[in-house]
């Protein structure tokens, strides 16, 4: 009996790290992503999958302090100042950046 008991532990791990892999190469907390997976395994996983990837999202700039937020966000987490929807938005940045070829 304590056989399997390990043996769901260990699923439920290796869930959890790719869960929380998933969440994290999608701009969100590897912590969170593997909780979910580890106490929910198959579940928690395809969640983190079909989870938006915020690297893709829109950006703005907050007018007091100049932190560039989430398009969606309503107030600066920095400054604390409340953010009206803007007028431009800021293109999400790729995060990996084209090296110039010599």
């Amino acid at each position: 009996m304590a056989g399997s008991s390990y043996g769901l532990i260990v699923i439920c791990t290796w869930f959890g790290l790719a869960g929380g892999y998933v969440g994290k190469r999608k701009g969100s907390s590897f912590t969170m992503w593997f909780l979910i997976s580890f106490c929910v395994p198959f579940i928690g996983l395809l969640t983190a999958l079909v989870y938006r990837n915020e690297g893709k999202e829109l950006r703005r700039q907050c007018p007091d302090c100049g932190r560039v937020l989430l398009l969606e966000d309503t107030v600066c987490m920095k400054c604390g100042s409340e953010l009206e929807f803007p007028q431009v938005a800021i293109a999400p940045q790729n995060r990996r950046t084209a090296t110039p070829s010599s």
